[in-house]
């Protein structure tokens, strides 16, 4: 009892000494709670024969009716293998480049092209998928795009390639890493800031040259920073872009390009309207995620000798 006093009295003097801490962090809070927490109740609606006019509370409850129908049909199955085929895909494959490119920029010396190239590189990433999906079809179109008329001047036959499957992953994955590789290379630049300049310098002193000091002074250095990255990002495997897809994607290469976020889309919001089933695909995405963060931090612990996320 004394101690639960003493307690209270404790957590009275912190509050009463940083207010002010408590206030400005106070809108962060309140924001997850109404964006993040309190939406977690629409989880029942997986486990119900949901009516937006019955509501929550008087739905009527059919348990796992809603899996067994999201498993039952083609199109979810198809959605989780194309999700997990475009992530592997990003991840392969976009994941090193803003690495590779954030050591390319720290190698730069001319410190005027470095910025300017940073500068650049940056850029992307503040233009909406909106106006990028704009730009990938004007460059991709058979009649007036670039790429059209190098095909021509080649000799070739332009097709829509915007509409052949075969062609559609690779420009999700190529327009994805062009968007976003010189903003993610920011973190890994300034892991790289944090490299002790002695290393360096030992390793010139051992005749290291440029390649074998980014391989045993570099990427060492910024080990624990790749490995929560790559944590992170298989956690958010089931995640691809969902204002990605929805901009580039057409009735021609929905076979290939529909994802779990599109299809929970289409179902929910499209001409189903089933609200019950929307829900029931995006739990079981949740979970997964949930399951592949875990697998890959524990993962993490034993090859970067306990550096993890928790």
């Amino acid at each position: 009892m004394m101690h639960s006093a003493a307690a209270r009295r404790n957590r009275k003097r912190l509050l009463k000494q940083y207010w002010p801490a408590y206030l400005l962090v106070l809108p962060v809070v309140i924001w997850y709670l109404t964006f993040c927490y309190a939406p977690m109740g629409g989880i029942a609606i997986a486990f119900q024969d949901y009516k937006i006019l019955k509501g929550i509370f008087r739905s009527k409850f059919i348990g796992l009716e809603n899996f067994r129908e999201m498993f039952r049909t083609p199109t979810f199955p198809r959605a989780i293998r194309n999700t997990l085929i475009i992530s592997i895909l990003n991840l392969s494959i976009g994941f090193p480049v803003p690495i590779i490119f954030a050591i390319l920029l720290n190698e730069m010396t001319q410190l005027r092209y470095k910025k300017a190239v940073q500068t650049i590189s940056y850029l992307p990433h503040f233009i909406s998928w909106s106006v990028t999906g704009g730009l990938i079809y004007m460059l991709l179109s058979p009649s007036t795009g670039a790429i059209a008329g190098v095909v021509r001047a080649m000799g070739g036959q332009p097709v829509n390639y915007i509409g052949i499957s075969k062609y559609f992953r690779s420009i999700v994955v190529v327009s994805a890493i062009w968007k976003n590789m010189g903003w993610s290379a920011i973190i890994y630049m300034s892991a790289i800031t944090g490299v002790d300049e002695q290393l360096y310098e030992a390793a010139i002193i051992d005749g290291a040259g440029r390649f074998q000091r980014i391989w045993h002074v570099t990427l060492p250095g910024i080990r624990p920073v790749i490995a929560i990255q790559l944590i992170l990002a298989v956690g958010n495997i089931l995640n691809v872009n969902f204002s990605q897809i929805f901009i580039l994607i057409n009735d021609l290469t929905l076979d290939v390009g529909e994802t779990i976020d599109y299809y929970v889309y289409r179902v929910g919001l499209g001409a189903a309207f089933d609200f019950g089933l929307a829900t029931a695909s995006g739990l079981i995405k949740s979970v997964i995620g949930f399951i592949l963060i875990v697998i890959v931090n524990a993962i993490s612990r034993k090859l970067t000798d306990g550096e993890g996320i928790w």
